[in-house]
């Protein structure tokens, strides 16, 4: 009878463990039916608007669930200041950085098909990495056409360092106008094509050896998503913005997310602006590709660290499949302990700059000792982009919360994604 219990016994609390997890987002019937306070989370409301009125935001949008339930699904001010045109909720937004995650998921569904192994080195699939090097000393004062020195590295660059930030790579170089070095960052309206940049970043001198040292030295945000871009290629045989499309956006129904607008939805996009200091105005940005190459170029280059245009909710249901441990939409895009594995620090005593935080694979990791996540429960993550847009994934409250908007450089920005965080949870019940 003992045994035949057990079995029972097992099956019955495997059952219940099981995640009773929203498929779809449903809108709550009030704050409340959401665990929100309404008096309280007016506050967001009034404080968002007041940057609209005091010239300090030209727009934002944001979304809120708990437990698939929405309780904050709004757009404030203007996609255009000088138009005047209103804000909607499904503007869409260059999301710059916010693309890595999506990147890196999109790697890892092709890790659950046996195709790599995180700590395989990346010259194994893109030769012009092997034997990589370090710089050692350069001219400062012709840095363009003066003589530099390097050293080879202690190690090949992993792919699981690629994803972490942890392989020497930054973005700004000192030897990045050098002709021999000189690639796009973040976009790009010339004829530019993935492969080609990727092999001309590889000959670039790392900043320092690919892993965490002694000191704790290893965090260099760079363009190593972008690498993992090309990786994806390569380990797929697509065209990365095809794999990417095929593997995690369309299973998911995020039919506003592209690295280049159709014409059709070209209309959609909000202006880009600009803030760089609190006494200044807001003023159209003067880099033109930043805020047309989504529309117009050569859209050939393929940025998987910082492409992606997106509306909000579109990013919210790639949030949630993510709290939902790999699926959403009756789909599953990962297996929930590859989800778990990439919430691990991958860093080891390093820091993410001054933040007292760690980072996964693709996503920033909020520890007890963090100085940016205030309110927010720890064993939580998040990323932003340059552009003004981030989102945090809290899976101990079950809750995603994102705000967008488009100021580069914005003086602002701590401001406005600290406060509006601090506005959420401060009306979560």
């Amino acid at each position: 009878m003992v045994r035949l219990l057990l079995p029972v016994l097992f099956l019955t609390t495997s059952l219940l463990a099981q995640p009773n997890v929203p498929q779809t987002f449903t809108t709550a019937k009030s704050a409340a039916d959401a665990g929100f306070s309404a008096d309280r989370l007016k506050r967001l409301d009034t404080w968002l608007q007041s940057l609209i009125d005091q010239g300090i935001a030209p727009n934002a949008v944001t979304f809120v669930a708990h437990r698939g339930k929405v309780v904050h699904y709004k757009a404030f001010g203007y996609s255009n200041l000088e138009k005047k045109t209103p804000a909607k909720r499904d503007d869409l937004y260059r999301i710059a950085s916010q693309s890595k995650a999506i990147t890196t998921v999109t790697l890892m569904t092709l890790f659950e098909e046996e195709k790599f192994l995180l700590d395989d080195p990346i010259s194994k699939y893109i030769p012009a990495f092997k034997s990589p090097k370090v710089l050692v000393k350069y001219d400062k004062k012709d840095p363009v056409s003066g003589n530099y020195e390097t050293r080879p590295a202690k190690s090949e660059i992993t792919i699981r360092q690629l994803l972490s930030h942890n392989a020497g790579i930054p973005y700004e170089h000192p030897l990045d106008d050098r002709p021999e070095f000189k690639i796009p960052f973040f976009n790009s309206t010339a004829p530019d094509k993935l492969e080609e940049v990727i092999n001309k970043l590889a000959k670039r001198p790392l900043l320092r050896d690919p892993g965490t040292d002694s000191t704790g030295t290893g965090f260099t945000y760079g363009l190593n998503i972008d690498i993992i871009g090309r990786l994806i290629e390569i380990l797929s045989g697509k065209p990365f913005d095809v794999a990417m499309r095929e593997r995690v956006l369309e299973p998911l129904g995020m039919s506003d997310t592209y690295f280049y607008l159709p014409d059709n939805k070209a209309s959609r996009l909000v202006e880009l602006y600009s803030k760089s200091a609190m006494d200044k105005p807001l003023t159209l940005h003067t880099n033109e590709t930043y805020r047309t190459f989504a529309t117009s170029g050569a859209k050939t280059f393929f940025s998987g660290g910082a492409g992606l245009i997106s509306s909000v909710e579109d990013y919210a249901t790639f949030c949630q499949m993510l709290l939902n441990g790999g699926m959403f939409n009756n789909k599953r895009i990962l297996g929930r302990k590859t989800v778990e594995m990439m919430l691990r620090n991958q860093i080891g005593a390093a820091e993410v700059w001054d933040r007292k935080d760690k980072f996964g694979l693709g996503f920033m990791l909020i520890t007890e000792n963090s100085h940016y996540g205030d309110q927010t429960s720890s064993g939580s993550y998040n990323w932003g982009g340059m552009y003004c847009s981030e989102f945090t994934i809290d899976p101990k409250e079950e809750l995603i919360m994102l705000i967008f908007t488009n100021v580069q450089p914005y003086a602002y920005y701590g401001d406005f994604v600290k406060k509006f965080r601090i506005a959420v949870y401060q009306a979560l019940e």
